[in-house]
């Protein structure tokens, strides 16, 4: 990452710089193995590829209508998310474990691609007679991000938020009997486990923003290890956006995790030639400026 330092005047402005490219993938099992070793790739593929052939398709599996032109739009920019490249090695570790941790850096995508692809799995799953097909639950430490991501994620799917994707918040349900994706506080999954201790709606369950520690997130992963125990087929994705993943892996009896590293940006350091009586006023002032002076996408902010 570099930095450069600039004069902070009137009427500065600041070109916009490109990402980084994102560091080379790490992924840690325990060994020094790659997440794909030849023994098990064969079988894992055919299974990979079932979802990447539903994932290409061009009518929406949900709306059995063509996908929209908003739709085609937004995967050209979720393609070039940092988390894209690691689709084959967190299906695989999907495959492989019950419990997977991931650490994922901000601005990686992980909060929005990775409970899609747990769709995707849970699509592939097969159900008895009658038996009503088990969703993913992405949980959030906050309302308005599980209302926004949930918001973000229909338009990638291409449906209407309440239908497939939904999300549930204090005093706020808006899902319906076709949602398999669904977001939510931590607060409610546990309101929801009180009524089904053993989460059998569920096929998939991520806690998500994790290294926050919340109460009801910490209360949570002794739910979800005790569940665990008796559901074999539940899978469970612990994700945190800092590096401290020991705790968690060792919590969940060594289990793998999968490093995603998030977008670089070159840093530019703009400093006043004396100091600033007023603090306050000369943030305002400098916000301001930039506000008027930053170009995005070759548009003018105003």
């Amino acid at each position: 990452m570099s930095s450069r330092k600039q004069r902070l005047d009137v009427g500065f402005s600041s070109s916009s710089s490109e990402p980084h490219k994102p560091r080379k993938r790490r992924f840690d099992d325990g060994s020094d193995t790659d997440y794909f070793n030849n023994s098990n790739k064969s079988k894992d593929s055919n299974k990979i590829s079932q979802f990447n052939e539903t994932s290409n398709s061009n009518i929406n599996r949900f709306t059995m209508q063509p996908y929209s032109h908003q739709y085609h739009e937004l995967y050209k920019k979720r393609r070039q998310l940092p988390v894209w490249e690691y689709k084959e090695a967190f299906m695989s570790t999907l495959h492989k474990n019950q419990v997977t941790v991931l650490v994922g850096e901000t601005g990686s995508g992980k909060t929005t691609q990775i409970p899609q692809w747990c769709v995707d799995f849970a699509l592939l799953l097969p159900t008895s007679n009658g038996q009503k097909r088990r969703g993913v639950a992405c949980t959030q430490p906050r309302r308005v991000a599980a209302m926004s991501v949930a918001q973000r994620v229909a338009n990638e799917i291409d449906v209407s938020l309440g239908q497939e994707v939904g999300y549930s918040i204090r005093f706020e349900d808006c899902s319906s009997s076709k949602t398999i994706l669904k977001y939510m506080t931590d607060g409610m999954l546990l309101r929801e486990a009180m009524s089904d201790p053993l989460l059998e709606s569920y096929a998939c369950v991520l806690l998500d923003e994790a290294h926050e520690r919340t109460l009801a997130t910490d209360i949570l992963m002794g739910l979800l290890k005790e569940v665990a125990k008796q559901r074999s087929d539940l899978k469970i994705i612990v994700m945190s956006a800092t590096l401290d993943a020991g705790k968690f892996q060792d919590y969940f009896d060594k289990a793998p995790l999968l490093t995603i590293p998030g977008r670089t940006f070159p840093v530019e350091i703009f400093y006043t030639p004396e100091p600033e009586r007023d603090y306050l006023e000369a943030a305002i002032r400098t916000t301001v400026q930039i506000h008027m002076s930053e170009e995005l996408e070759g548009m003018k902010l105003n």
